[in-house]
């Protein structure tokens, strides 16, 4: 859980409150100060309500389509219901089972974790990319980071990971527009893919979290995210471990682009 602790997060909304009596309801993910996820259970189910600014990207109207999508050929949460009142917007899901990637039981095995993230990964992008309508290849994705850029919508010091902040975000954006791939190689992408949107149950990943950001796009882009999270979360030396469980090899030049699109993104 993340987010200042002198600044509350946003309350579960009243009608999600009012449908669930008696259920207890605890903090279950913080991230930023302006969203959350809370888990509500009954003491034999749970369920979680995530709750943002009704203006917020990726926002939970699209999310809620996602999962609808993704539903009949991924395990991803079944959406029960989806609102907006006084200024926010809420989706409510059933629990599914497992546990995330960042908790310790499974991330004490550090090389059996990255062989089932990279192998969850594949699973996602074996979906048959045909009937997807969210597009998130690069023509979208630019003109998507050229508003961001363009209404200022992008902080270096909060969007930016270390290795960009020496970059304006009117740089990055050349920088992506001048590095542009010449090619891409399409599939369907969970858009966020890393180690606290991944479920693990009984060796193998069980589900799939947070897909807000599901769409076509280059594999690369999921990669990108991948690599960067198991650094993050298991330390140095990971990297090219998961690309090789996942069958491919190291492309650095791929890494850096969608790295440097992912904090401009988002």
């Amino acid at each position: 859980m993340y987010g200042p602790a002198n600044e509350p997060p946003p309350p579960v909304p009243t009608p999600v409150r009012e449908r669930h009596p008696g259920w207890s309801v605890g903090l279950a993910w913080r991230q930023i100060p302006e969203t959350a996820t809370w888990r509500l259970s009954d003491g034999r189910r749970a369920r979680f309500v995530k709750v943002a600014p009704v203006d917020w990207e990726p926002s939970l109207t699209g999310e809620r389509a996602r999962l609808e999508w993704a539903g009949s050929r991924l395990p991803v949460p079944r959406v029960l219901d989806h609102g907006r009142s006084d200024g926010i917007e809420w989706l409510l899901t059933e629990e599914l089972p497992g546990v995330d990637a960042t908790r310790a039981e499974v991330r004490g095995d550090p090389a059996s974790l990255v062989t089932w993230l990279a192998g969850g990964l594949r699973d996602f992008h074996e979906v048959s990319p045909r009937d997807c309508p969210f597009d998130f290849t690069l023509g979208p994705a630019l003109a998507h980071v050229r508003r961001r850029v363009g209404a200022g919508l992008v902080d270096p010091g909060r969007h930016f990971r270390p290795e960009h902040r020496h970059l304006t975000p009117s740089e990055a954006l050349e920088k992506l527009e001048s590095d542009r791939p010449s090619s891409e190689d399409v599939v369907v992408c969970h858009g966020d893919y890393c180690l606290p949107n991944v479920l693990i149950t009984g060796g193998r990943v069980s589900g799939y979290l947070d897909l807000g950001e599901l769409g076509l796009a280059d594999r690369w882009w999921d990669l990108a995210a991948a690599t960067w999270s198991v650094t993050w979360n298991l330390g140095p030396g990971w990297e090219d471990a998961l690309l090789q469980a996942y069958g491919v090899a190291p492309d650095p030049d791929r890494l850096r682009y969608y790295r440097l699109l992912y904090d401009l993104a988002s």
